[in-house]
Formats: C-alpha cells, sequence, structure tokens
C-alpha cells in the first residue's frame, strides 16, 4: 500500500473515532501540532511477511513506535497489518493521547504508583491461538513492577511481548516507553504461561497517564 493510500485509511479511521487531523506531509497532525502520526509500510523480502510501522509523536523529544506484520505483498498484507494495529493499539493510543476513551475496547484501570495516581489504558491481550490467554497475574506483575521504576509526570506506554516455540523455547520482551526494559523482560519470563506442546505468542499495549483531577 502506497502512503499516500495509508495516510487517507489513518485519516478516515481517526474520523469514525471523531478525531479530525490534517496532513502535513506524511504526517497527520492534530490543529497543526502534536500529536502527530504516520503509518509507513514495508513489503517483506521473498517469503517473509511485511512490516507496518506506525509512529505517534508527542513532543519534539518523544514518539511511540510500534510495528506490525501482515502476511502478503502490498495492500493484502497491509490490511493486516492495519487490523492488528487497530485491534491492539489504536484505541489505547486514542484515549491516551487523543482523550477519547472507548471503553468497550480497552481496560480502564486506576493506578497509585509513588506519589501520584495514574490513569491505565490497556489494549486487548492479543494472542496467536484462541485457546491460550495470558496469566491472570500479568497486569499485577506489571503494576509492581513499574513501582520500582521513576516515572516522570507524562504520559509513558508498555509493550509486552511473549512467545513459546514448538520445541518450547521462550522469548519474552518488555519495553517502556520504546526503551529495553530487562526489569520488564524478567518477571514476564517468569509469569505461569500456559505449556503447550504447539507456539504461541502473546502481546498486550498499555499506557499510563497522570490522573486530571
Amino acid at each position: 500500500m502506497q502512503d499516500a493510500a495509508l495516510q487517507k485509511y489513518l485519516l478516515k479511521l481517526f474520523e469514525r473515532h471523531d478525531v479530525e487531523l490534517e496532513p502535513d506531509e506524511e504526517w497527520l497532525m492534530t490543529d497543526g501540532d502534536f500529536p502527530a502520526v504516520r503509518a509507513s509500510w514495508y513489503d517483506g523480502a521473498a517469503d517473509e511477511p511485511g512490516r507496518l510501522d506506525i509512529d505517534i509523536v508527542l513532543s519534539e523529544e518523544r514518539h511511540i513506535e510500534e510495528s506490525f506484520a501482515g502476511a502478503g505483498k502490498g495492500e493484502v498484507g497491509c490490511k493486516q497489518a492495519l487490523d492488528a494495529f487497530e485491534r491492539s493499539v489504536f484505541h489505547v493510543a486514542l484515549a491516551a493521547c487523543w482523550y477519547v476513551t472507548d471503553d468497550r475496547r480497552m481496560r480502564l484501570e486506576s493506578w497509585d504508583l509513588g506519589v501520584r495516581t495514574w490513569d491505565v489504558f490497556v489494549g486487548p491481550i492479543q494472542s496467536s491461538r484462541e485457546d491460550i490467554d495470558a496469566p491472570s497475574e500479568l497486569l499485577a506483575a506489571l503494576r509492581d513492577a513499574l513501582q520500582s521504576e521513576s516515572l516522570s509526570g507524562e504520559l509513558h506506554w508498555v509493550r509486552l511481548f511473549y512467545r513459546r516455540d514448538d520445541q518450547g523455547q521462550v522469548s519474552a520482551e518488555a519495553r517502556l516507553d520504546n526503551a529495553p526494559w530487562p526489569a520488564g523482560d524478567q518477571w514476564l519470563a517468569a509469569l505461569p504461561w500456559p505449556a503447550s506442546d504447539a507456539g504461541y505468542s502473546v502481546r498486550v499495549f498499555v499506557a499510563l497517564d497522570i490522573r486530571d483531577y
């Protein structure tokens, strides 16, 4: 899918949720300012999946970076990746960055971390298998782990990804504000994930913003 078609898709997606964005070259701006968003699609080589990159700029120093795989070339693969973005990250970003909250599309929580109270937007857990879900302790473990982090008084986001292959080899990746989070990798891997002869993967996106009283 060409960048112009991607931009048109995003414009319509945001419009359906009452957010009017303005094109500015490859970016879509909010009243000429941040937050701004853009999407880029890259076809995969040979039989490899393609990749959709979503960038959401919050300020000159901070931006959310998320990527999604799509099987197939061109529009077919890109649409698959866009569907994954809309299911897993879009509504969380919409709430955290544009203040449009649909509690049917995410889980809303309130956490006390340090001396602050945070609104927490939890995206739907995305599992590669319908019979596999994340451990029930996942969010409590995330909350406890964030107690040990020195979070500045601004928006933060966490991406968690867990994968178990057919041979039982495990990889666990946690990223906090785009950056590697080794402590997050450790507690994520230590959770009681389901044992299975067949491989699976689980992904979830979470954003936290200071409660506005």
